[in-house]
C-alpha cells in the first residue's frame, strides 16, 4: 500500500511539472502598469511641505533608535548619551516639547523614566529612511509601550515615532504620536 501511495505521489508531481515554461509564464497575473509607473509620473493631490522623495536608509540608523528604545525600557538613559547630538528636540505626543543640550534632555527624560516602575516596549516595525532631496536620514518606529507606575497600575500606548539622524550619526530630533489602548475588559 505504501508503494502505491509513493508511486501515485511521484506521478502527480511529474504531471504538475510537465508544462512548458511558456505555459507557466502565461498563467502569471498581468503586471499592473499603474503600480510600476515612475513616481515622477504621479500627480498628488497635495504637495509635501518637507519632502516626498524617500528611499530606504541606513540600517545602522535604525539600530541606533532601537538601542535608544532599549535604554528607555531598561531605565538607564546614561547609556544613550553618545547616541544623541549635542542639541536635541523631542516633540512628545502629549504636546510637550523637550529641547536643549543633550545632557539636559537626558536628565529630564531620566527623571520622568525614574518616576515609573517599569516600561516594556513591543516594536511592531521600524524603517530607516533617507530624504533624497533634503539629504537627511530618518527612522520611523511603530510599537507599543506598556508602563507600570509605582503603585502597580498598568497602562499601554501605541506609539509612532519619527527620529532624525544628523550627519554625525546622532539623533537630534524626534516627533512622537500616540494612541491610548483601552483597558482590558474584565
Amino acid at each position: 500500500m505504501h508503494k502505491l501511495v509513493l508511486i501515485a505521489g511521484v506521478s502527480l508531481l511529474a504531471a504538475c511539472n510537465s508544462g512548458s515554461k511558456e505555459e507557466v509564464s502565461s498563467m502569471a497575473p498581468a503586471k499592473d502598469t499603474a503600480s510600476t509607473a515612475s513616481a515622477d509620473n504621479v500627480s498628488y493631490a497635495y504637495t509635501a511641505g518637507y519632502s516626498s522623495k524617500f528611499e530606504i536608509g541606513n540600517a545602522k540608523d535604525a539600530q541606533l533608535i532601537m538601542d535608544l528604545w532599549k535604554d528607555w525600557e531598561d531605565g538607564d538613559l546614561t547609556k544613550s548619551k553618545d547616541r544623541f547630538a549635542d542639541t536635541v528636540s523631542l516633540y512628545l505626543a502629549d504636546g510637550n516639547k523637550i529641547w536643549g543640550s543633550r545632557d539636559s534632555v537626558i536628565a529630564m527624560s531620566q527623571r520622568f523614566r525614574s518616576s515609573v516602575a517599569s516600561v516594556t516596549n513591543k516594536v511592531d516595525a521600524f524603517m530607516p529612511l533617507k530624504s533624497t532631496d533634503k539629504n537627511e536620514n530618518w527612522v520611523a518606529v511603530w510599537g507599543k509601550e506598556i508602563v507600570t507606575d509605582k503603585k502597580g497600575k498598568i497602562d499601554s500606548t501605541n506609539l509612532h515615532e519619527v527620529w532624525r539622524i544628523n550627519k554625525e550619526g546622532k539623533a537630534d530630533l524626534m516627533y512622537q504620536f500616540s494612541q491610548k489602548n483601552p483597558p482590558p475588559k474584565k
